[in-house]
């Protein structure tokens, strides 16, 4: 199940998405139903000026509507995705990216075939549309001498010309009823119509005066609307691209406008401004019927809209999608949100009799997920500045979590609001953390292990010799394991306020990227750079109780089932494997786990739910069985 994902980049909606078992290897796992942070179908391309996109954020996500739940990840495009349509048949969705690429790809199987790419031209592909009967593609965007292509779908060949711009074209919108007519929105700050097949520009429509973000024809093609960067609507006839109106008799909004779309009778309009409102309008009467103000802070600015039947969205510049209710305007129906960053910890707890998955992002956000029903929200107040590193669920039902920002933080599990004084300054960045029995946390920082108890620092050992990378201090209390970057795992033991070395090492594989003791304390599993786990056992004086092959890259995570006799490891080679502590060779194989980062992160709900996280922005809970 996909909890939860990014949404800086352009994403769609579809009506359903296969929840399917993954088989692989000697055993099986299989991934649950998906949720996150999403954008709109039909959506027009808007630009992110303060969030540009995560590196090779090249996926687009598709959900239902009625349970954005439900969803899937279409991730074959080499760059980031920018618009993504489906064919008015329903079969197949075009999508666009950065480098130029439209890719045509099948919804109805689940591996999403590729059944056509294309180069349109050599720039970042902004829109898209098809014709009615599916057989025509208009594509448009930031071309060097060329800015809009017009061809047959299945063949590529030109069926017309986009010109009359001399800068980059935006949008595009094709009537969906004969006879055809086709209508484009530049940074020239003019519109353009053509009438067509073949496409040809008839005239320029100059009404606006900044850039024409958006145009679109009403679905049954007696209209079609511009929306510009100058706060206005102009309505024009569909069939012969004559003025009909300004709504509102003049600015529409006061900001700039980036989208609208029609209802499906045709009958009114929504728009999405960066003023932080959409407004619903009656176009033949050329009224307001509902405005939603959707906040204060910049991130509510209003960047896409969608109807579609009877659901209206909206997306925010934070990333949100917002359900619009037109009874109650001032607040939406729901809110789909997730992280808009890369993902690089998370760590799982029960509240209330719930389980709860909590995931930090390199902005500094965390978000709890409800495991449930990918619900999920942020915490209140003012957090953490840069990226988490690392958290932890405390005996105090604290998340304990430290930052690039130089900070360790206790949030309240209860409340979850930040409280300046929950927050610690550290004197060296902190990167890893483990907690204890006894209000103990053990903060790595660089080159300097710091012991805290009741959230302040007691002791702190410098000079170290090695640099530390990952800690876990035993379930029992007492003994604390630190993994370094020389390959090697060094126990210390907690005396009251301080911190003693026992003088004990473990030799691993290769560097230590983390290591974890099971709950019941009897292991120790260290993962390292050179590819390999070694499981040590406690009770055996710390002896090398196993050693497990298999991923193909350096693994970077590793966390232990609730049965003590299972754990699952994740890697640079984006796989994560479950294994058996007490038989290497019998495991459970989840290949391209994440495809589009490798895995940065796992945690355990129950004994056969494991919930992963990646520098893609997801988190994903698989269901795990054992043949």
């Amino acid at each position: 199940m996909v909890i939860g994902s990014g949404g800086r980049r352009g994403r769609f909606l579809v009506r359903a998405a296969a929840l399917r078992r993954r088989r692989a290897g000697e055993e099986q796992s299989g991934s649950r139903a998906a949720a996150g942070l999403p954008a709109c179908a039909s959506l027009p391309s808007v630009p992110f000026p303060s969030f540009p996109a995560p590196p090779a954020a090249s996926g687009r996500r598709c959900r239902t509507r009625s349970n954005p739940a439900i969803a899937d990840i279409y991730t074959e495009h080499a760059h980031q995705v920018v618009v993504a349509k489906y064919a008015p048949s329903g079969f197949y969705i075009a999508s666009g990216d950065v480098s130029g690429k439209l890719r045509i790809w099948d919804t109805t199987q689940k591996e999403h075939l590729l059944k056509y790419e294309y180069q349109p031209f050599a720039g970042k592909i902004k829109d898209l549309a098809w014709t009615e009967d599916s057989k025509r593609i208009a594509v448009v965007g930031e071309g060097r001498e060329k800015f809009g292509a017009v061809f047959l779908w299945d063949s590529g060949s030109s069926v017309g010309e986009i010109t009359g711009h001399n800068k980059v074209i935006n949008s595009v919108d094709i009537k969906q009823t004969r006879p055809y007519r086709l209508a484009t929105g530049s940074d020239d700050n003019c519109a353009a119509f053509f009438e067509g097949p073949p496409f040809k520009f008839k005239f320029t429509l100059s009404d606006h005066t900044r850039f024409v973000n958006c145009v679109r024809f009403s679905p049954d093609g007696n209209r079609f609307a511009t929306a510009s960067a100058d706060g206005q609507i102009f309505i024009y006839d569909g069939k012969t691209g004559e003025k009909v109106c300004a709504l509102g008799g003049g600015k529409a909004h006061d900001g700039g406008i980036y989208a609208i779309s029609w209802s499906p009778d045709s009958s009114q309009l929504l728009s999405a401004s960066g003023d932080k409102t959409a407004k619903i309008w009656d176009v033949g009467a050329n009224s307001v019927v509902n405005t939603f103000n959707m906040g204060s802070n910049v991130l509510d600015q209003q960047l896409g809209c969608l109807w579609q039947k009877d659901h209206l969205l909206t997306i925010s510049l934070s990333g949100y999608i917002n359900y619009l209710d037109k009874n109650n305007p001032d607040k939406p129906l729901r809110v789909i949100k997730g992280h808009s960053k890369s993902i690089q910890c998370l760590t799982v707890h029960k509240n209330g009799g719930k389980s709860y998955i909590y995931s930090g992002s390199n902005d500094g956000h965390i978000n709890y997920w409800d495991s449930d029903t990918g619900e999920n929200d942020g915490f209140s107040g003012k957090g953490h500045t840069n990226q988490v590193s690392r958290m932890a669920v405390d005996e105090m039902d604290q998340l304990v979590t430290c930052s690039m920002d130089d900070t360790v933080r206790y949030t309240n599990l209860s409340k979850r609001d930040y409280s300046g004084q929950d927050a610690v300054k550290m004197d060296v960045q902190p990167k890893c953390l483990a907690v204890g029995p006894g209000g103990y946390t053990v903060v790595l920082c660089i080159g300097q292990i710091v012991l805290m108890k009741d959230k302040k620092k007691c002791f702190a050992i410098n000079d170290l010799g090695y640099e530390p990378e990952a800690v876990a201090v035993h379930p029992g209390g007492g003994t604390v394991a630190v993994g370094g970057t020389d390959g090697n795992v060094r126990l210390y033991s907690i005396q009251g306020t301080s911190l003693k070395s026992d003088e004990k090492s473990l030799e691993a594989k290769g560097p230590v990227t983390d290591l974890a003791y099971s709950h019941d304390g009897a292991f120790l599993a260290v993962c390292d750079a050179n590819k390999v786990v070694t499981v040590f056992s406690v009770t055996d004086g710390y002896a090398e109780h196993n050693v497990f092959y298999g991923h193909h890259a350096k693994i970077v995570c590793i966390a232990w089932s609730p049965d003590n006799e299972h754990f699952a490891s994740g890697g640079m080679d984006m796989m994560v494997y479950v294994w058996t502590v007490g038989d290497p060779e019998t495991r459970v194989k989840i290949p391209d786990a994440h495809r589009l980062h490798h895995v940065s992160g796992l945690a355990w709900l129950d004994e056969h739910t494991l919930v992963t996280t990646s520098h893609d922005a997801s988190v994903k809970a698989w269901s795990i069985s054992y043949n």
